[in-house]
């Protein structure tokens, strides 16, 4: 387990700046750019598939409830960016996002539906905020919107696959230990974006 995250920490010190999903401001267009935006920085990957594999940790309704709210606030947090509306530290606000989802699933937290909830929408908002501020002016907002909150559903959908093996002994703790990594991987982020 240590050697594992000592690993992933070298990986990511290794990774351009540019690997983390926030590209030139104006260089998002139409729903292929939205679409590849959330899987093209690992900050967003691994906040997102940390919902999938929260939920499915937590089991139904959770299940199926994040996966379905963190897009609708993503949405939301999109439209704000969109509108030029500025939201203070969204950087920060990504990187807590794998911080506080992936110690979620490294303890097992079992908050109450609306809590549960409620964290990821807080965190949705910051991720949208960062997708809809990278719109380039005359492109579609809607087709751009479009292709980010679907690809969100798929790494929710994999963080959900993923997340399946908590149903045996073995697969739980693997899954606490992604978790780990997961948080472990938000305060690199932390670090980096506030250096």
């Amino acid at each position: 387990m240590k050697r594992s995250a000592a690993l992933l920490l070298v990986a990511l010190a290794l990774l351009p700046r540019a690997a983390l999903a926030h590209t030139e401001e104006g260089a998002a267009a139409g729903f292929l750019s939205g679409f590849s935006h959330p899987i093209s920085g690992f900050d967003h990957i691994v906040a997102m598939v940390a919902v999938g594999l929260w939920g499915a940790q937590l089991g139904p309704p959770l299940l199926w409830l994040l996966p379905v709210t963190f897009p609708m606030m993503m949405a939301f947090g999109g439209m704000l960016g969109l509108a030029g509306m500025p939201l203070p530290g969204v950087e920060i606000g990504i990187a807590l996002s794998a911080i506080v989802l992936g110690s979620m699933v490294a303890f097992s937290a079992r908050p109450k539906v609306p809590v549960a909830m409620a964290i990821v929408a807080v965190f949705a908002i910051f991720h949208g905020h960062a997708h809809g501020s990278e719109l380039a002016p005359g492109t579609s907002a809607v087709a751009y919107s479009l292709g980010f909150v679907v690809s969100t559903g798929c790494l929710h959908g994999i963080g959900i696959l993923i997340g399946l093996v908590h149903k045996w002994p073995l697969g739980a703790s693997a899954l606490r230990g992604a978790g780990a990594l997961v948080a472990g991987a938000g305060m690199f982020f932390l670090l980096r974006s506030a250096a």
